[in-house]
Parts: C-alpha cells; structure tokens; sequence
C-alpha cells in the first residue's frame, strides 16, 4: 500500500508526458538532426531515446549517415548506411506546421511499428533523427514501442552553409553491427531489460 501511496503521489506531482526540442537542417542532399540540450530525467522513466541526445547526419545521396550516440558515459560515432523502413503509404492525412502530409506505417529492425506523416511540398526524403525513405520530408513520427514521438512545429526556408551541414565528429569509431556488439557486451549481465535498451539503444 506504501507503494501504491507513494506512485499515485508521483503521478500528481511529475508530469506525465516530456518535451524536447530539435532542429533538423537540411538541403536536397543532407540533413543534420540537432537535438537541444535538456536535463535528465528521472531514472524511473528514463528510457534510451527518452535524453534524445543523437546527433545524426544523413548523407540522402549516397544513402549514408553518420550518428553520434552516447552510451553508458562513451561516446560513439555510427557509420553506416541509412536505416531501412518498410513503408507503405495510406490515404490519411493531416497538417503539421502548414504542410499538408500524408501518413505512411513503416517497420523498422524487423519489429518496430512506426507511423509517420511526409508532405511532398518538400522535396527531400529525410527527416528527424534518422527517419527517411518517402517520397517527402516527414515532418511526423510516432513510434509506440519507446512512447516517443517528433513532431514539427515550424519550418523556415533560408540559404544553408555547407558548414551547418557537417557530420559529428567527436566519437570511437563503429559500424551498426559493431555498436549492436558493444551494446551486448555491455548488457550482457541484465537479462530481459537488456532486450528493450538495446532496441531503443539502436533506433
């Protein structure tokens, strides 16, 4: 009953939802997704995209990306090719930030269910994080297994210097499947909670 008393105390006094900010830049060729530094939460809730503290560069040209994660206090640089999503595109739609979009369900890493909203109005197949592969700019993504989600709240159109547009570079070098070891290794002593920070290690 302590238990029960003291969670429902929590549910009044800490919010239930948590709002970061980003910036995605982007021109016909490559986007740089920017998150804005906040503090940590509260480890009860502290899930592996709940920091958001990816730095990634997509490469939409040659289909690659260079992602800068941080992992148990490491930094890391990920080189590799563009995430893969399975989409299909529906007849929904929606408006974000001024944009008519249209919803596409996507499956990535062979089980994760993503919803996302792309307008055609901008003609590059990129978006926030790592997100990419329609034919538009996503300006919405959902993704239900990590209660996370990225939505736009304003688009400016100016001219970007190729300076603002640069992979990180701080990092161990690694490859996807060398990161996914890394992780392993590091989880290797927590059973099942392991299964769901590497999923949400990896997005």
């Amino acid at each position: 009953m302590e238990n029960k008393a003291y969670y429902e105390k929590y549910l009044q006094t800490e919010p239930q939802f948590r709002v970061l900010k980003s910036n995605l830049t982007f021109n016909f060729s490559s986007s740089l997704f920017t998150p804005v530094a906040a503090q940590n939460v509260h480890w009860w809730y502290d899930t592996p995209m709940a920091n958001q503290v990816n730095i990634v560069f997509s490469d939409l040209k040659n289909g690659t990306s260079t992602i800068q994660k941080e992992f148990y206090e490491r930094t890391y640089l990920v080189k590799d090719n563009l995430r893969k999503i399975k989409w299909k595109i529906t007849e929904e739609t929606r408006i974000i930030a001024g944009y008519e979009c249209r919803r596409a369900n996507g499956l990535m890493l062979d089980s994760i269910y993503v919803v996302a909203f792309y307008t055609e109005e901008i003609h590059v197949p990129g978006g926030p994080e790592s997100f990419n592969g329609l034919p538009g700019m996503i300006l919405g993504v959902a993704v239900p297994h990590e209660n996370v989600t990225w939505f736009a709240t304003k688009v400016t159109e100016t001219n970007v210097e190729p300076k603002n547009i640069e992979p990180p570079k701080k990092g161990k070098a690694v490859n996807n499947e060398q990161m996914h070891e890394e992780i392993m290794k590091a989880l290797s002593n927590q059973g099942d909670h392991a299964i769901v920070q590497l999923k949400g290690l990896l997005l």
